[in-house]
């Protein structure tokens, strides 16, 4: 059955958290992912446990819980978790940069609801990921001048956000928005996120013999 059976029919909820003791870069970096879903809610993670956060956040009526996490003060880690029955992705993350680190500054941020660009998921797996990151979005207006990307390449899903102006008939000028950053999924698991048990749909096996020629998504 498809966890995604009903998109589009009503906006998505997401709740954006993070790891435990966040540092303060990475309440920056959750505050900024709170601003790239239309209707998200950023909460406070406390000392709640993480079957206590996925219960509140389906009592809540909340489609999706994304969390970000860090290691040494810088965000590496992604997870999307659908509800009310999953799947559950965890992505690696690297390069981040926040919107205040952007070089020449960062456009304001729209609260339109985004043009979602999706590059390359070409494969089975690939469209799988493609509808858990596009799902995250509600269905936006035709005219609507800001554009969320995630292009994939061998693997690596790049994340862009910009906002485009026309000046003219044929002339678009595009200005970054923010934050930036690069995705590895690493798992997909059926289920929920504190499912420990749940079955893996996929998990990245880097070290096999072929894993440098496979292309996965």
């Amino acid at each position: 059955d498809d966890e995604y059976g009903d998109a589009g029919l009503e906006d998505p909820r997401v709740c954006v958290t993070t790891s435990r003791d966040p540092s303060s870069r990475l309440k920056q970096f959750a505050k900024e992912v709170k601003l790239l879903f239309p209707n998200s809610v950023r909460m406070n993670r406390g000392n709640n446990r993480v079957d206590e956060l996925i219960g509140s956040c389906k009592e809540s009526e909340f489609t999706d819980v994304v969390m970000v996490q860090e290691t040494r003060g810088e965000p590496d880690g992604l997870v999307i978790c659908h509800l009310p029955l999953g799947p559950t992705a965890f992505f690696s993350l690297s390069g981040a940069v926040l919107r205040h680190d952007l070089e020449g500054g960062a456009s304001p941020m729209s609260e339109a609801y985004p043009h979602v660009i999706m590059n390359n998921f070409n494969t089975e797996l690939g469209r799988r990921i493609g509808n858990v990151l596009k799902c995250l979005f509600p269905v936006p207006k035709a005219d609507t001048r800001r554009i969320v990307t995630f292009s994939n390449d061998n693997d690596f899903i790049s994340f862009r956000h910009h906002m485009y102006s026309k000046s003219g008939k044929d002339n678009v000028t595009l200005h970054e928005v923010g934050p930036r950053f690069e995705m590895r999924l690493y798992q997909l698991r059926l289920g929920t996120l504190e499912q420990k048990d749940a079955e893996s749909e996929y998990v990245l096996r880097p070290y096999q013999n072929t894993a440098s020629k496979r292309q996965l998504l």
